[in-house]
């Protein structure tokens, strides 16, 4: 089977999600899409932002997007693709919406687009997104909205993708894995 390979990573706050999704980056070139608004009023994101940014290799292209991130997966791409992360990507879609203290599913329309674009893509992609679902029910209805928001899209990425692995401490758990025949960048998995 000669496909593209569609990649979730998830996992939670610095568990290396990030830095293993980076590492399954192997077809060049890398188009790096940022998903984190820059806010100059807060200085330690910016400063994340900007440590995040010199990690990576010069060589990759770096596209900084929210609301346009389905089109962007849409773009075909002979290379890797890899987005980080969907988490920021959420609360940026949730934001333009004013949608925090609206019913479930206000962005749906969104969120139908990106896992649309990511079933239908033709590049290799790697997805990072954080894993929400494993702790305490949150206290606040921004909070409960954000985390079943987020396990809906995971759960519905990871019906498209082709691998879901869970990174936790560093080590990335494989939840889901290719056909043995699969053909991916580092060759028949």
């Amino acid at each position: 089977m000669d496909a593209p390979t569609r990649t979730l990573v998830l996992g939670g706050a610095r568990s290396g999600k990030s830095g293993h999704a980076e590492s399954l980056a192997v077809l060049e070139p890398v188009r790096y899409v940022a998903t984190g608004r820059r806010d100059a009023t807060d200085d330690d994101w910016q400063c994340r932002i900007e440590r995040h940014r010199a990690s990576r290799p010069k060589q990759w292209s770096t596209v900084e997007t929210v609301a346009s991130l389905s089109g962007v997966v849409s773009q075909p791409w002979n290379g890797t693709t890899l987005v980080d992360d969907l988490g920021t990507w959420l609360t940026g879609m949730l934001d333009d919406a004013e949608a925090w203290e609206l019913p479930r599913g206000t962005i749906a329309p969104a969120v139908d687009a990106l896992v649309d674009a990511v079933a239908e893509s033709t590049s290799s992609l790697v997805l990072v997104s954080p894993e929400v679902g494993l702790s305490v029910v949150p206290e606040s209805r921004s909070g409960r909205l954000f985390r079943d928001e987020l396990g809906l899209l995971n759960s519905r990425l990871a019906a498209v993708c082709d691998r879901v692995l869970l990174v936790v401490a560093g080590l990335a758990l494989p939840l889901k894995e290719p056909p043995a025949d699969f053909i991916t960048a580092k060759g028949t998995v």
